[in-house]
């Protein structure tokens, strides 16, 4: 399930950004010929051959600097390789082998990560000019030509990147297990719960905010099944995440989210909710994963036989965006309702993997449109031929209708209830695909 990471790394204004922007297909890092614009980390999927991982753009490193802001890069860049699988380094064949490109090859060696060597801006067709062997001094093999401006040898560039991705996680050939991540804002109890759970102190606890660096995998084997928990770095606002370590706990964050099947997403019941905590919830949200809210240090909550009923009804309103999540409210400290936790993981991990016949989902939907009638405009009403289910993790549905402009977002909400009320799909969020009848890409 994680996907492989490929740190694009180098000293300042060698083409990096540019390289990556090729690779991945869109203008995403700023390119600039200033050196150091892109100070941190940038992340994108990129594909070759079948195989999907996760490109790394990181700030030029220049290994001897005083600079505050080179530093700091320096930092980032030595923290992305230190998570990477493998490593493009991209050096400039206009200026040839630098001292800096040989510092920058020497801490990559030391590494001990695969490295893949890039020698940009051979802009020329054909064989490459004398200066490019001079890369072999480096000693990290052979040299690939590339010119990130006119996408020359970037399939070499990839097929060389290609045979040193790691092989699928294991874990991929046991479906049955449940991979969990355990997000959330910084010291709302993550890693105490995973520590509860796993009946041991894997994870450093303390009231430090940020304590938690990177995600940590825990495997559980318990009456309710298996399952695989990571601990993840609380999620601060991006205004204060300073810290180029805890810059790429946001990182490692995202990736544990996009690694899971379940996320749970921790809430301070003693602080209660912040604008925080929906941003971490829509991390998990957006990626279309079963989610549930758990409602941290409740044993330390001041509390009345109404006082969790009160709470609830506000965190609906707060989270009203994901409103098929459920809320559990428990204590890490005491494990107060932990078992239940199990319980309802298990529940959202199978509704988020839900199928529907077809028979079955047009039966509901001609209920639903008799019931309410379809949306017209300028005597023109909106026809739903069928719908299909098309994929699960999160459940995605096709309509087929006559004009898809006619197919208002409130009448998409109406159908996402009836088939809520229909076939529960509670903890997981459901996608609604829109085609035109006669619409190719539909296949």
């Amino acid at each position: 399930m994680a996907k492989p990471v490929v740190a694009v790394v180098g000293r300042p204004n060698v083409g990096k950004s540019t390289l990556f922007n090729k690779l991945i297909g869109q203008r995403l890092s700023i390119v600039e010929d200033t050196p150091g614009v892109t100070r941190d980390r940038i992340f994108a999927d990129c594909e070759w051959r079948g195989r999907t991982f996760m490109l790394a753009d990181t700030g030029g490193i220049e290994p001897k600097s005083d600079d505050i802001i080179l530093s700091q890069m320096r930092r980032q860049a030595q923290l992305a390789i230190e998570q990477a699988d493998v490593i493009i380094l991209v050096t400039d064949l206009r200026t040839g082998v630098t001292a800096n490109d040989q510092d920058v090859a020497a801490m990559l060696q030391k590494s001990g990560k695969p490295i893949v060597l890039c020698v940009n801006k051979c802009d020329t067709p054909g064989t490459p000019p004398v200066e490019f062997y001079e890369f072999y001094n480096l000693g990290l093999g052979d040299p690939i030509a590339v010119s990130s401006v006119h996408g020359m040898g970037t399939g070499d560039l990839l097929d060389a990147v290609y045979e040193y991705l790691p092989e699928n996680d294991g874990d991929e050939d046991e479906p049955d297990i449940i991979h969990v991540a355990v997000i959330g804002r910084p010291n709302a109890g993550k890693s105490s719960l995973v520590n509860c759970i796993a009946g041991e102190e894997r994870s450093i606890v303390s009231n430090i905010a940020g304590t938690t660096r990177d995600a940590i995998d825990t495997r559980i084997s318990n009456a309710h099944g298996e399952f695989v928990f990571i601990d993840t770095a609380g999620l601060r606002r991006k205004s204060r995440v300073d810290d180029a370590v805890e810059k790429y706990s946001v990182l490692r964050a995202e990736m544990a989210v996009e690694r899971a099947d379940v996320c749970v997403i921790m809430i301070d019941g003693v602080e209660g909710f912040t604008e925080q905590d929906s941003k971490v919830a829509g991390i998990a949200h957006e990626k279309g994963k079963a989610c549930i809210i758990a409602v941290n240090k409740w044993d330390a909550v001041e509390k009345d036989d109404k006082t969790m009923d009160k709470m609830r009804k506000q965190l609906m309103n707060d989270f009203s965006f994901m409103p098929y999540a459920p809320f559990i409210f428990l204590s890490a400290k005491t494990g107060q309702r932990v078992d239940r936790l199990f319980e309802l993981i298990k529940f959202v991990s199978e509704q988020n993997a839900m199928r529907i016949s077809t028979g079955t989902l047009n039966d509901v939907l001609a209920l639903a449109t008799a019931r309410v009638q379809p949306p017209t405009d300028k005597g023109k009403r909106l026809r739903i031929y069928y719908m299909t289910q098309v994929s699960i993790k999160p459940p995605t549905f096709v309509f087929f209708v006559n004009r898809a402009d006619l197919f208002h977002f409130s009448y998409q909400r109406y159908l996402e209830n009836q088939l809520r009320e229909t076939f529960g799909l509670e903890g997981t969020p459901v996608r609604f695909v829109i085609r035109e009848k006669g619409d190719r890409s539909t296949k």
